[in-house]
């Protein structure tokens, strides 16, 4: 039997995860990606019990649990009093359900997935602009004039996917009325007197805090949303000043407050939404992760979506560790389907997540 030559067009989450198990499934793998070389872009991940034990199938979860953090709690905190409205017990996750809740930096993740490779023909440097079906599979075009065929071709682009857009045409983002910043601090540097051991959630009117540890606790990544018109900018790339913040969220509690200058940067970007497309594969071209269900970050579950789906596809035992091009099948991510569009529908309406006991409310304690 021939080994199948798969092409994945993006090298993040979704992709490298793809290019693991493909890998340990005896097939030809090239990974394309456009970034001209490897920056420790991104910030902190959620990685919930069920994205390690995905993490655990591709045998990287020790190497993960290694660089994570691991929280007893997530504390949720009144904006205004800094008061303990819930806490969440995430300690006894791995008794509970197999495994742990981890927090990670993303640059961490990719290292440990690209690591893990062997085989895998990884280009950096490679923008893809189009895909194209032909009989014995498809072709990924490349901005520099290169081509690539291969048996199977898999869109793992993120949310601006070309791979989406040359199966099923362009789509009409939404704005979903909501910004969001994120930084980086060192935990070394946060004077002791603020607490950020444990994850925690500050939620208030038309906006929510959210900071926790990452990189063995050494890091602590903080992201803000807050309901507002006022940017529009899709990219999560774009700086800006801090005092965006202190402006924005003015009024709320001083720790959360004084945390904001231990950050070097910030980032801001708009929050977009996109409808899942009704499939996800065409012929021989199959879409994964945000190309195929954009998710808001709210619920912080694409990553988790992104792990498992390539997951999905390992053996169960060493007596079937070969794949075959028959495999891929435009209804293989039927289930996954159906628990992505679940997901997708809660996570963008964001206004339910909203605790009732702290309210909208500017009276809100």
């Amino acid at each position: 039997m021939r080994t199948p030559r798969i092409a994945i067009v993006g090298g993040g989450v979704g992709g490298l995860a793809a290019a693991l198990a493909l890998e340990r499934r005896g097939a030809e793998v090239i990974v394309c990606e456009q970034s001209p070389a490897l920056n420790e872009i991104g910030a902190g991940l959620n990685l919930s019990p069920n994205a390690l034990v995905a993490l655990r199938v591709l045998g990287v979860e020790d190497a993960i649990i290694a660089l994570g953090s691991e929280s007893d709690f997530l504390i949720i905190r009144s904006w205004k009093s800094g008061r303990v409205i819930s806490r969440m017990r995430r300690g006894a996750f791995r008794q509970q359900f197999g495994a742990p809740n981890l927090t990670v930096h993303r640059a961490d993740l990719l290292d440990v997935l690209r690591g893990a490779l062997e085989t895998v023909d990884f280009r950096l440097g490679a923008r893809c602009i189009a895909v194209e079906e032909c009989d014995r599979g498809g072709v990924v075009r490349l901005a520099d004039g290169g081509e690539i065929e291969a048996d199977i071709i898999v869109g793992a682009d993120g949310i601006h996917s070309v791979v989406r857009k040359s199966l099923f045409g362009p789509d009409a983002p939404r704005f979903t009325g909501c910004i969001c910043w994120r930084g980086m601090a060192s935990a070394n540097a946060v004077p002791r007197d603020i607490a950020i051991a444990e994850g925690a959630m500050w939620m208030g009117p038309h906006g929510h805090v959210v900071h926790y540890p990452v990189r063995r606790g050494e890091l602590i990544n903080i992201v803000a949303h807050f309901d507002s018109d006022s940017w529009t900018e899709e990219s999560w790339t774009r700086e800006c000043d801090m005092s965006e913040l202190t402006t924005t969220y003015a009024g709320w509690h001083p720790d959360l407050l004084r945390l904001y200058p231990y950050s070097a940067r910030w980032y801001k970007w708009a929050l977009y939404d996109r409808d899942p497309v009704e499939r996800w594969s065409k012929g021989r071209v199959t879409l994964l992760g945000d190309s195929a269900h954009p998710c808001c970050p709210i619920l912080a579950r694409a990553r988790p979506w992104r792990s498992r789906t390539p997951a999905c596809s390992q053996p169960r035992s060493p007596a079937t560790p070969t794949i075959s091009i028959k495999h891929c099948s435009p209804m293989s991510g039927y289930g996954c389907r159906v628990r992505g569009q679940r997901c997708w529908d809660r996570a963008s309406e964001p206004a339910k997540i909203i605790s009732p006991r702290v309210g909208r409310g500017s009276n809100a304690t």
